[in-house]
């Protein structure tokens, strides 16, 4: 009998691991100088070339299936942008995969579309940008969502630790509706290991996931939220939804994503990976009033606000944290 999403799952783990290693080979040039000069184009190259890489990949394998992701060429075929395209052709070409410049174009607007659809994908080619440029924490993430529900999610983390505390960097998350969640060293090995969210049924000894920027999650809310259950541990900062892998092997027990503006609403592509990933490790996900989040409404969660993350045991005391403290 066949396993449901197999090759779903197989062209995701193929197309995020490719596109994880364009955006390492990025990175690695660079520089204290473009530190310094806040040059953004390193991460724009990776950005628009790790789109385009995933899209291809897909559009071999599904061609028929929509893609609602964060990037679009339209800037890129301006003819000033010749030199930046050909960087981004080039990095393209360094996994094997051969077009013109106007081709990686196409593929990149491969996700342009922003409508709900019975099945798509949905697609954040770099979540984490300010850790991209850091040097630090990054992701890249891909989600099939078939009649509203996610059925396959896999993130690429090419700068956490394979396990907990190891030396070795690089690893990928993927998680199939049902099938669980499990680990796969993003270089060599192909060996997956089951995930699991830790069990903390005292939220006074729970280590609590936010992201760096503030401008992402309320962090004085989320103190004053740590507070309330007694929490004592520092929180840990960390960019992406690397976040979610973290509460998925268990490194954190709960994370917050706290609304910062009363009309802001969470992209799509920036939690549904991550999602399935912490689920089918036993983890509980919905909003900031309880209620599951609904990938019904194109680009954004349009009827949810904020996300609260952890396992079912702790998410009754966080929820209330959170409510008493007045966020809605």
């Amino acid at each position: 009998m066949s396993v449901p999403y197999t090759a779903e799952l197989d062209t995701a783990l193929k197309a995020v691991r490719l596109a994880s290693q364009v955006c390492r080979t990025v990175q690695s040039r660079i520089t204290p100088d473009v530190l310094e000069k806040k040059d953004k184009s390193p991460v724009t190259v990776a950005d628009f070339a790790s789109q385009a890489v995933i899209c291809r990949t897909l559009a071999d394998a599904f061609p028929n299936d929509p893609i609602i992701a964060e990037e679009d060429s339209a800037e890129l075929r301006t003819g000033e942008q010749s030199a930046f395209r050909d960087r981004i052709a080039a990095d393209v070409h360094s996994v094997g995969l051969t077009g013109t410049s106007d081709d990686i174009c196409d593929w990149i607007d491969r996700g342009r579309t922003t409508t709900f659809a019975p099945r798509f994908w949905t697609l954040d080619p770099i979540d984490g940008t300010k850790g991209f440029v850091r040097r630090e924490q990054y992701a890249v993430a891909l989600a099939l969502i078939v009649n509203g529900q996610i059925e396959v999610g896999v993130l690429g983390c090419p700068n956490l630790p394979v396990t907990p505390g190891s030396e070795t960097r690089g690893v990928l998350f993927a998680a199939v509706r049902g099938q669980g969640a499990f680990a796969i060293p993003l270089d060599g090995e192909t060996t997956r290991t089951r995930l699991s969210v830790r069990r903390t049924n005292d939220p006074k000894d729970a280590v609590i996931c936010e992201s760096v920027e503030s401008g992402h999650s309320d962090h004085d809310v989320s103190a004053q939220i740590a507070r309330s259950l007694g929490v004592t541990a520092k929180s840990v900062r960390m960019d992406s939804q690397a976040k979610y892998a973290a509460v998925a092997r268990g490194e954190a027990d709960a994370y917050l994503r706290l609304p910062t503006r009363a009309d802001y609403r969470e992209k799509i592509w920036d939690h549904a990976a991550g999602v399935l990933v912490v689920e089918e490790a036993g983890g509980k996900v919905t909003d900031v009033a309880g209620n599951p989040l609904d990938w019904t409404h194109g680009q954004s969660l349009a009827v949810n606000r904020g996300v609260i993350v952890t396992h079912p045991a702790l998410h009754a005391a966080v929820l209330k944290a959170v409510l008493d403290a007045g966020v809605r």
